[in-house]
């Protein structure tokens, strides 16, 4: 994959259930548990973070870019619901109220953003909506969307690797040719990565192409992630190779999880990322100390047998 401009042209989902701060209780997961893009990179970047989000299911307070993010998201699925020629920037502008409300509604932690009318940054809400909407405005500059008819919007898909763990992940933009060729597509409402730094957001593109082309028989034309933070677009054209070697790299990945299920074993990994970390109290590189995985966790979260 290679970042290029282009300049006047959107869980181990272990995803079962979301953290709701009941660490001691154990549900059973709606779907069985399953490897996301998301999670297999926690645990590259640190196996105690991929524990305490996995297995523990420890809260994090939200964050005012991830809540952006999410409405970002939302008015670009929902704008594709509009016909051909009303799909404007305006109309985009027009969705934000109303999604951002329906989010609030979804997941009350969001309202924690806002202390007597005043979010994040300072603003009002109407001046962080503003925000939103000007990640809106680039990308109208890097797509025209009446120029696009999606085969599919947040599309769920998984595959069930033979000897290894379920995938899953949510792609946000199916788009097929009339030749047949796909291409995924990717918004991240941050900016895009420096040069070199570009292998986890390759990784996630590889990862959703693997579990298409697995589950379909067709090998992606195109993955394509649209950075709205910077306008950039990472691009690649994958080969069957390289979906290979994700196979492979998400094997070791999982045979790793494994072991740490069964030791007990999830080291932390000290890096620059974890000033970003919600869960530093806990982290023995911090001084901190874990808490006890809760009973059956493991087998029920991630479908481990220790």
């Amino acid at each position: 994959m290679t970042t290029t401009e282009v300049s006047q042209e959107p869980v181990l989902d272990v995803t079962a259930e979301a953290a709701d701060g009941a660490v001691s209780a154990v549900r059973a997961p709606s779907r069985p548990p399953a490897l996301s893009p998301s999670r297999a990179n926690d645990f590259m970047q640190c196996p105690l973070l991929f524990r305490f989000r996995t297995v523990d299911r420890l809260p994090e307070p939200p964050s005012a870019a991830a809540a952006r993010g999410t409405l970002v998201h939302s008015v670009l699925e929902r704008l594709y619901d509009a016909p051909l020629g009303e799909r404007t920037l305006a109309a985009a502008h027009d969705l934000l109220p109303g999604e951002w409300d329906r989010l609030l509604e979804a997941d009350d932690r969001y309202t924690s953003l806002f202390t007597d009318g005043i979010g994040p940054d300072g603003q009002d809400r109407e001046g962080w909506l503003a925000g939103a909407g000007s990640l809106l405005g680039t990308y109208f500059t890097l797509e025209d969307p009446n120029r696009l008819e999606p085969a599919e919007r947040e599309l769920l898909v998984e595959s069930q690797l033979d000897g290894g763990p379920l995938l899953r992940g949510i792609v946000d933009r199916l788009d097929v040719a009339p030749t047949g060729a796909v291409r995924v597509v990717d918004y991240k409402t941050g900016k895009s990565p420096r040069p070199g730094y570009e292998s986890s957001a390759v990784f996630q593109m590889r990862f959703y192409g693997l579990v298409l082309w697995r589950e379909r028989g067709v090998l992606p034309k195109m993955l394509q992630l649209v950075y709205l933070g910077d306008g950039q677009v990472l691009r690649g054209e994958p080969t069957t190779g390289q979906l290979e070697q994700t196979e492979q790299k998400i094997r070791t990945i999982w045979s790793a999880i494994e072991d740490a299920a069964r030791t007990g074993e999830w080291k932390p990994r000290r890096s620059k990322l974890c000033g970003w970390c919600a869960h530093q109290s806990m982290c023995p590189e911090f001084g901190g100390t874990p808490p006890e995985i809760p009973e059956g966790a493991i087998p029920l979260r991630l479908g481990i047998t220790v």
